[in-house]
């Protein structure tokens, strides 16, 4: 009896100590690859830093970011054996010329950074959000600045020498610019009549961007404004990076297909990508030109239908391309419009998510006077364009974006108008929402499992969800100035996400408690579009950095 009872205690004994050691396994994180310690002289353990591994050779990049303990650690499974460049980002700060080996065993590497005291150094580490906060002058005038970020990064406007008069005709000559255009694609407008002279306006801008360059001093004469470095939950998250082929991609939107690859559209380009997020090869597939001569080229939505094929809003082409993977047949489908009639014309968004309800597609063509603008409903099995028409005396619906719910009726939305609508795709009658605020609208958005919309208030730096069970629209406001949301996407979970061309921030929304994460990008990117990739204990988020090239990852490792 006695050797029975011990017995059990001995079995009873080793099992408790087999599930403890469980747990503290299960509780531990795998070895990591490559960790250390991030500290500097000026403030010793640094939390907040972003911290970046790239393989030689390889075009992907890992980055993560050190806690407040200053640790910063890659799991093993992101980095394979191999040597390894790396960089850092924290304003203010720099790193030496840094690469490590990472082998089997467990790498340690404590970074040192050295603190950027020149003024004109620091200015090139900020954000163009920083730099709006940073200069003097009106809202508006700072709005306006703030329109130079479609094309290039501030750095370029503030650290020219031009005066007054000079920059009033480089305003006047990058107003004829489109859109899409870059320092290494600089399309133009298409010229209608003989030069004019400045207007006020852009005579005015001219002033006013003259006082705040260094064409009078060679230091800037305003304090230049930094935001916090990331800490607590925005510190928990794994970046990666994955270079494009070629040096001037301008990877605009993203759309994920059923076997994992990501669909790019390039926004100064004839070409629509494919990248293997396993692997990092990006494959590219021209498309052909429907206009040719000094046209604007290049794409803005790239969307995917119920049988796997991508469409492509080919902008200034005024054409919709559709691409078979299967086959990597091309399809183009023009615009029924006389071309006389297109001016600076943009087929800009598609969207063929629910073409199997009825068999049409919607688009949107934007910057067009007369016949070719406004909101298309197309049967491609036809090529039949029908164009959305509004009763005299209804509000303004020019739409920046459209997307389709699951009837394959569609929202329609635009940043200057506070108001959404919706357009039935049966009858195309178009009912209006207001906005609970006035002044600024949604520019683009996504349609989450239950029909409602959601989108970025980009002149109002907010969130807007439209219910279409309640016709109400509600807002949440962005913590931190400058974000301008571009676009928003739910992950029918809990999470909204978002990003925008300012502030080099990725923005994670709790909907249930109202709490902001600000996930700190690794570098400068001008983000336009967002998609969320709903798999995984935690969404995730696709950005395209269209000046950079690249295609980011943001991953959290926590709610």
């Amino acid at each position: 009896m006695r050797a029975t009872l011990l017995g059990r205690i001995i079995v009873g004994t080793t099992l408790l100590g087999l599930v403890f050691a469980g747990l503290v396994i299960a509780q531990n994180p795998s070895p990591s690859a490559l960790t250390g310690k991030v500290t500097s002289q000026s403030e010793g353990t640094m939390e907040g830093v972003i911290v970046g591994a790239k393989k030689v050779g390889s075009t992907i990049t890992t980055w993560v970011v050190s806690n407040a303990q200053g640790q910063y650690s890659f799991p093993r499974e992101r980095l394979e054996p191999g040597k390894y460049a790396i960089s850092i980002r924290a304003v203010g700060y720099e790193l030496p010329k840094t690469s490590t080996d990472v082998t089997a065993q467990p790498t340690q590497l404590d970074l040192q950074l050295d603190k950027v005291t020149n003024n004109s150094k620091l200015a090139m580490q900020l954000s163009n959000g920083e730099l709006l906060m940073s200069v003097p002058g009106t809202q508006d005038q700072r709005a306006a600045l703030a329109g130079c970020v479609n094309c290039h990064t501030l750095q370029r406007v503030l650290f020219s020498r031009f005066g007054a008069d000079e920059m009033a005709h480089v305003v006047q000559r990058m107003a004829q610019h489109t859109n899409n255009s870059s320092p290494l694609h600089p399309w133009m407008r298409p010229a209608e009549g003989p030069p004019r002279p400045a207007t006020t306006g852009q005579v005015n801008l001219g002033k006013y961007l003259s006082s705040i360059n260094l064409n009078a001093a060679d230091t800037f004469e305003f304090p230049l404004k930094t935001l916090p470095r990331p800490k607590g939950k925005a510190t928990q998250v794994i970046y990666t990076m994955y270079d494009l082929p070629r040096p001037d991609s301008s990877p605009h939107d993203e759309v994920f297909d059923a076997q994992g690859n990501v669909w790019y559209s390039d926004f100064n380009s004839q070409f629509i990508g494919k990248l293997d997020p396993k692997t990092g090869k990006a494959v590219e597939y021209p498309v052909p030109q429907n206009r040719l001569g000094q046209i604007a080229q290049g794409g803005l939505q790239i969307d995917i239908d119920k049988e796997g094929r991508i469409y492509f809003g080919n902008m200034s082409q005024m054409q919709i391309v559709r691409f078979d993977p299967k086959t990597e047949k091309i399809e183009t489908f023009k615009s029924p419009v006389p071309e006389s009639d297109f001016g600076d014309g943009h087929l800009t968004m598609i969207d063929p998510a629910f073409q199997n309800v009825d068999g049409k597609i919607w688009a949107n063509v934007a910057f067009a006077t007369g016949k070719a603008g406004g909101t298309w409903h197309i049967d491609l099995a036809t090529n039949t364009w029908t164009r959305v028409t509004y009763p005299p005396g209804s509000p303004g619906a020019q739409a920046y974006d459209v997307v389709a719910d699951s009837k394959n009726n569609i929202y329609g939305m635009q940043m200057n108008n506070d108001k959404i609508w919706t357009t039935d795709g049966k009858t195309l009658q178009t009912v209006w929402y207001d906005f609970p605020t006035k002044g600024a609208g949604c520019r683009r958005g996504h349609v989450d499992s239950q029909d409602r919309l959601w989108c970025g208030v980009f002149n109002g730096n907010a969130l807007a969800m439209f219910d279409p069970k309640t016709k109400k629209i509600t807002e949440w406001k962005a913590p931190t100035p400058w974000t301008r949301p571009y676009d928003a996407q739910f992950d029918d979970k809990a999470y909204v996400w978002t990003a925008g061309m300012d502030n080099d921030l990725a923005l994670r929304l709790n909907t249930q408690t109202g709490e902001f994460t600000e996930y700190l990008l690794p570098h400068e990117t001008n983000v336009r579009h967002v998609e969320v990739q709903k798999s995984g204990t935690f969404s995730s988020l696709w950005l395209g950095d269209q000046h950079g090239g690249t295609i980011i990852r943001i991953e959290p490792l926590v709610p």
